[in-house]
């Protein structure tokens, strides 16, 4: 049984044209708070990532933003959603919120998203951590990745038994009870570091 203390969710910036995106983002905020459990997030307060943190904070979550001072302007529109800590750039703010977050949940987005999922998932792969890493599924948004995924496997590119790295559910109560017992998969490379002499 995985023990959270804070989870990190990946999300977009932006509405969507589904009007389901907001409100699982919302729910997915809510619910994170209801478990007492704090959020890490890309610090902004609009579209799905704004959803996800007022979804955790009006529910007594604690939430933790991180966000690198060239997106302020276009990602943050009035006052800051719990606490925002302000980094230079995107690397250190994906950098800071792996550090603080136990698991991760990636939620409909763009570009950002997707290379912030893609690299936890490597991440992963390589032994770097350990974490569970889940996708909210909100209305069949990542349907077409998760085939992609399976044309990958089937390929040669990605090993079978790394289908179990992702966790997906369109429910943010059983994706949560999902990641909650989740292990990662056999046969992880471990990551070596070397100390220069």
């Amino acid at each position: 049984m995985n023990s959270f203390s804070h989870i990190c969710v990946y999300c977009g910036a932006s509405n969507g044209v589904n009007e389901e995106y907001l409100a699982g983002a919302s729910a997915l905020g809510a619910e994170i708070a209801r478990r007492g459990i704090g959020l890490v997030y890309g610090g902004g307060s609009v579209g799905l990532m704004g959803a996800v943190a007022r979804g955790a904070a009006d529910n007594g979550g604690a939430v933790y933003g991180v966000i690198p001072t060239p997106l302020m302007p276009k990602e943050v529109s009035g006052p800051p959603i719990g606490h925002l800590e302000i980094v230079d750039s995107m690397h250190t703010r994906k950098a800071r919120m792996a550090e603080l977050a136990d698991a991760f949940i990636a939620l409909p987005g763009g570009f950002g998203t997707l290379e912030e999922l893609f690299e936890t998932i490597t991440w992963t792969q390589l032994g770097i951590h350990r974490k569970p890493i889940g996708l909210l599924n909100i209305a069949g948004f990542y349907d077409p990745l998760l085939a992609m995924i399976e044309h990958s496997i089937e390929q040669g590119f990605v090993r079978p038994q790394y289908r179990g790295l992702l966790v997906a559910e369109s429910d943010p109560v059983t994706l949560l009870d999902r990641l909650a017992v989740h292990e990662s998969p056999d046969g992880i490379v471990q990551w070596i570091t070397t100390k220069e002499t």
